[in-house]
């Protein structure tokens, strides 16, 4: 037993090194924290105590005491409190945490207090944190790592899960969507705006703002209803010499841009006065809410994909095809962890056919730049690293005025069909494709017509675009990953024998909130065969530390960053001993499911309580059918059935 706390004491020392956690091992160099351990004993006899690890990071103190099984975790008395006793501390983490806490609290300055039970071995094992202060303690979720309690998250941990206070991104969440809400119904009920036309004038309505440094101003919107001066018209005036402003080329792209947007001033709803507007036109009145509410925080928040939300709330709210025509737009996490999982490089060329209002194409040029601080590499990442395709015109319009709105005029969209282009020549964009980024449309496979417009054919098209060597990251439904029909399972075996699937995410299944679809990651290194011995990833992911929230939909929970940064250092090799239940390493057949599900085996050895549950659980069952006359299923005679 005590080689393996050792060994279990060891595993909890690396977790704090990566992240970046100074602590001391039996003891502190911190004076006043080790004048109080000299009597800290767990034994309660007035001699020194020693938890495997103290630590201070801002003005919290870190203890942890770890033990080598499971059932060490914690003892509690009957009405369901910590047990303080001395064997209660001396045999069990919780307990002994707790005590080291206590007597920090009671013997030095120190006001805050993250206590840790640790118990189990490296593979499986639970780390339970609670917070300790002079009011008593409080029960925080069990981590996976220490890093929200490094020095850049433990103050944002400690208000959101001790003071319980509303996160910022919240906040920020809350108040997108009420913008979105107000938005749509102005467009609605003013615009006479259909769902797809809704984000359009939003789009035009943003790029002419940006022409205020240039001339434009809000008063030169008067209704007049001469035909070159509507409000509609300056409009699109101004948003035309944005468009040449950002050196949107080539023309023709331009144009199909300009095309999308002649609604504003061909709509004569729209620019026609009204007197419950303030005798204002519908596009003055939108113009002015978006400048004051919106134009903002746009262009100071390069992440977040402002347009894609409005997008997905307009669509919600009109009960519009969106989903009926498989658009289903990637939440910002999802597009940023895509930039971890391949690894990306202010280097690479990021290629998306498939690119949506350009929610992938947003996260990974805004990775790539903060790379870099060289002002020729990163111009050259906004000109020549972006690459994008759209088979949407209005979705291309918006996709294209988003990369505007971020200082990218000349990123390399198109709006062609991608099934249709050449992969040879896709691969030589931007002097070679490296990172492909993708989440197709889903479900357009009905039949053996459609049979070609799978997901999996649009992973074996991207993945034959991607120079070899390169990676790809694609969000598909899980029943992409089974290859159901004859023809998924061909495309399965011509994946393999000409790429490698370097393993694949199973996903919360509320990622894509409201829409249904439970889905997946699934990465691929381009142009390599896969080999036979090749040992592949398979994740399940599901508990991701996202949560669905009334009126505000998935968001971020303070487990998220402790989840997410597990699941990296799992998937980059940091991690060595894991639960199978969270992931399995194997060699993979075209003819696999290729999900965690159809890998997973229960590797964990049960302990004494899991059987006597079991034999419990089986007594009751057994008692339960021979109290209703079926005792001959258990060798009875007399009974039910019995002769």
């Amino acid at each position: 037993m005590a080689k393996k706390e050792a060994n279990f004491d060891l595993y909890i020392h690396d977790l704090l090194v990566e992240a970046g956690i100074q602590a001391d091992t039996q003891g502190s160099n911190i004076v006043p924290i080790n004048e109080a351990l000299k009597t800290a004993s767990k034994h309660q006899t007035g001699k020194a105590g020693f938890p495997e690890y103290t630590a201070v990071v801002d003005d919290f103190v870190l203890v942890m005491e770890d033990k080598a099984d499971r059932a060490n975790l914690c003892l509690k008395e009957k009405d369901g409190t910590i047990s303080m006793t001395v064997q209660a501390t001396t045999d069990y983490a919780v307990n002994g945490a707790l005590h080291y806490a206590q007597h920090i609290l009671q013997k030095t300055t120190y006001k805050k207090v993250f206590a840790f039970g640790n118990a189990g071995d490296s593979k499986h094992h639970i780390l339970q944190p609670l917070f300790v202060d002079k009011n008593g303690y409080k029960w925080l979720p069990e981590v996976q790592t220490f890093e929200n309690f490094s020095e850049a998250h433990i103050i944002e941990y400690y208000k959101r899960l001790v003071l319980e206070e509303t996160p910022p991104e919240d906040i920020e969440l809350a108040d997108i969507l009420k913008k979105a809400k107000e938005l749509h119904e102005y467009l609605r009920n003013y615009g006479g705006l259909g769902e797809d036309e809704k984000p359009l004038v939003v789009s035009a309505i943003l790029l002419a703002l940006r022409e205020k440094e240039y001339g434009f101003n809000l008063n030169q919107l008067t209704g007049d209803t001469l035909e070159s001066n509507t409000d509609g018209a300056i409009l699109y005036q101004y948003l035309e010499k944005n468009l040449q402003r950002a050196k949107v080329a080539p023309e023709v792209k331009k144009q199909r841009v300009l095309n999308q947007f002649t609604l504003i001033k061909d709509r004569p709803q729209l620019n026609t006065k009204r007197q419950d507007l303030g005798d204002k036109t519908p596009l003055k009145y939108f113009a002015e809410y978006i400048n004051n509410n919106i134009f903002q925080a746009i262009i100071s928040n390069g992440r977040e994909d402002y347009l894609g939300r409005f997008y997905g709330e307009f669509v919600s709210y009109s009960g519009g095809d969106g989903q009926a025509l498989g658009v289903v737009l990637t939440p910002r996490h999802i597009t940023e962890l895509f930039c971890e999982l391949v690894d990306l490089k202010p280097t690479d060329v990021i290629f998306d056919p498939c690119c949506g209002t350009g929610g992938f194409l947003i996260s990974g040029m805004h990775k790539m730049l903060r790379a870099t601080k060289n002002d020729t590499e990163r111009k050259h990442i906004k000109q020549q690293q972006i690459h994008g395709i759209e088979i949407r015109d209005d979705m291309f319009s918006i996709a294209t005025t988003n990369m505007i709105l971020r200082g990218d005029g000349q990123s390399n969209l198109i709006c062609e069909d991608f099934l249709a282009q050449d992969p040879g020549e896709l691969q030589l964009k931007g002097g070679g494709i490296t990172v492909g980024f993708m989440n197709p449309p889903y479900s357009q496979a009905k039949g053996k017509d459609t049979a070609n417009l799978s997901e999996l054919c649009f992973i074996r098209h991207l993945l034959n675009s991607i120079t070899t060597g390169g990676r790809a990251a694609v969000i598909v439904p899980v029943s992409a990953m089974i290859g159901k029909t004859k023809e998924d399972k061909a495309v399965k075996q011509d994946i393999l024998k000409k790429h490698t699937l370097e393993g694949v995410i199973s996903l919360n299944k509320d990622t894509f909130y409201r829409v249904g679809t439970v889905p997946c990651i699934a990465v691929f290194t381009a142009g390599e065969p896969h080999p036979a011995d090749k040992i592949a990833k398979f994740i399940n992911f599901e508990d991701d530390g996202f949560e669905v929230k009334k009126h505000l939909g998935l968001v971020e929970t303070e487990r998220a960053k402790d989840k997410r940064q597990y699941l990296l250092d799992c998937w980059r090799g940091k991690v060595v001993d894991f639960p199978s239940s969270f992931m399995v390493e194997t060699t993979v057949e075209d003819t696999d499911e290729w999900l965690h599900s159809f890998y997973y085996y229960n590797d964990e050895i049960p302990t004494e309580e899991d059987f006597m549950n079991s034999i419990a659980d089986y007594l009751t069952f057994e008692f339960n059918m021979v109290t209703h006359g079926k005792g001959y299923l258990f060798g009875q005679k007399g009974g039910d059935g019995n002769a």
